[in-house]
């Protein structure tokens, strides 16, 4: 009963989180129109929900860990709950945005918590086919997610995707409170270090914020240094502290979980920026609709929800090092199609690129969470995870950033999506070959972690 409803959770809270985000990003037209703000407004709905889950998910999967993380699952669920019926009737933009702000507090609490339980009800043998199920939902939402956002906001507005997201939840919660009764944590009685948590979310905020507007303004330059600093002062503290926040020492002692960390920061920083960028290349040069430009998208995302639950399970059976190694391998092969497109490009080479990059990250991601949740123990599950998540968060905005720094060295004072289909085409090669050595130096890391 607890594997069933454990499962069904982290299937149905997974979805929940990444159906959300890729379907409000079609949304943000409408409600620009109708709280009369700029577009650039709108976007701080993805990117506040998007800091807020970074900067909290290793206290709460910390705080998980002392203190239970059925019942931090449960509230958290409660929290995003609460976050939904206040979008739903916000009456004007501030308000929705302090919902999504408390939308991504909920988040964190169930990101932290859901991944743990899930392997927690399973013997280890099994433990990369359940987090096949998890990841494999992910991907399911990012498919659907332009698809269901698209028929919502067109048929009965943006605020039903709230609902539908709200309702999802309730469903989740409801299996919660029925199948998974609070059980003792296996690091209770340890403390929770506050000073150590505050500077490492006010690292995670600093410095991706500032970062994701490198490029742009100066002010953004000294806020990521600000970061940097912080980022410091914590790794400081937590090498002093009895009881750290997060066992820095871990990462000194133990190479495999050093290395699949890097390896995920690295894999998330060269494939991220694929869907934005050929979603571009797709309208500008190629001239195709906004809505044909997303239906061939979902093929990547397609292909990663269809292979990830086997390449999980395939985990517990072969090597996982190796298998995320040679997932990173693939992406590589994948990232180089993109490399040699231009103006004449067949359609055909594209898919053809999409569905080789989502075999790479089917072969990549599971087996890799895999490995490193192999190398901590069970009461380390939460932060672990939530390391693991700040990764892979810092690692998206990273491939975003390097876009934009070469956008601004190629066009200055231009928008990518103002440029002619030459520039963009040369703005793409430049960005996928950084992404192809990105993936290059990634299988290294990977290998190096097995001779280790």
């Amino acid at each position: 009963m607890r594997r069933k409803a454990a499962t069904a959770v982290a299937v149905i809270t997974a979805f929940t989180m990444s159906l959300i985000g890729s379907a409000l990003n079609l949304s943000v037209p409408s409600i620009s129109m109708e709280f009369s703000v700029e577009a650039s407004v709108v976007g701080w709905l993805i990117t506040g929900y998007m800091l807020t889950i970074a900067a909290l998910s290793v206290p709460f999967g910390r705080l998980a860990d002392i203190w239970s993380r059925e019942r931090e699952l449960v509230l958290g669920i409660l929290v995003f709950i609460a976050g939904c019926v206040g979008a739903v009737f916000s009456p004007s933009m501030p308000f929705l945005l302090a919902m999504r702000v408390v939308q991504g507090i909920g988040g964190a609490m169930v990101l932290s918590t859901n991944t743990p339980i899930l392997i927690s009800a399973y013997p280890p043998n099994m433990r990369g086919q359940a987090i096949g199920y998890s990841i494999g939902s992910v991907y399911i939402g990012l498919s659907l997610g332009p698809v269901i956002g698209g028929i919502l906001n067109q048929n009965f507005g943006w605020r039903s995707i709230f609902v539908v997201s709200g309702v999802l939840a309730v469903a989740a919660l409801l299996i919660a409170i029925r199948g998974l009764p609070a059980e003792e944590s296996e690091g209770r009685g340890r403390s929770f270090d506050l000073p150590g948590n505050l500077l490492y979310s006010c690292f995670i905020v600093a410095f991706m914020y500032g970062l994701s507007g490198i490029g742009g303004s100066q002010r953004a330059v000294w806020i990521t240094v600000a970061g940097v600093i912080f980022g410091i002062a914590f790794v400081t503290r937590e090498l002093k502290a009895e009881d750290p926040a997060l066992n820095i020492s871990l990462f000194k002692s133990n190479i495999g979980y050093t290395l699949s960390n890097v390896a995920a920061l690295m894999n998330y920083g060269a494939t991220f920026a694929i869907g934005y960028l050929t979603s571009i290349y797709l309208q500008v040069v190629m001239d195709y609709t906004s809505q044909t430009a997303g239906l061939i998208l979902i093929t990547q995302p397609a292909v990663m929800a269809i292979l990830t639950p086997f390449m999980g399970k395939l985990s517990d059976k072969r090597s996982p090092f190796v298998l995320s190694s040679i997932g990173m391998g693939i992406c590589a092969v994948g990232i180089l199609f993109f490399v040699f497109i231009n103006a004449e490009t067949n359609l055909a080479v594209i898919l053809c690129a999409l569905v080789i990059t989502g075999i790479g990250f089917s072969f990549f991601s599971s087996p890799n969470t895999n490995a490193i949740m192999s190398c901590v123990e069970k009461k380390d599950y939460g932060v672990a995870t939530s390391v693991l998540n700040t990764m892979r968060t810092i690692g998206q905005t990273s491939s975003m950033v390097i876009v934009t720094i070469i956008v601004a060295m190629t066009i200055p004072g231009m928008q990518i999506t103002e440029a002619s289909p030459d520039v963009l085409v040369s703005v793409i090669h430049k960005a996928f070959i950084i992404f192809a050595i990105m993936c290059v130096i990634g299988i290294f890391i990977s290998l190096k972690r097995k001779r280790e």
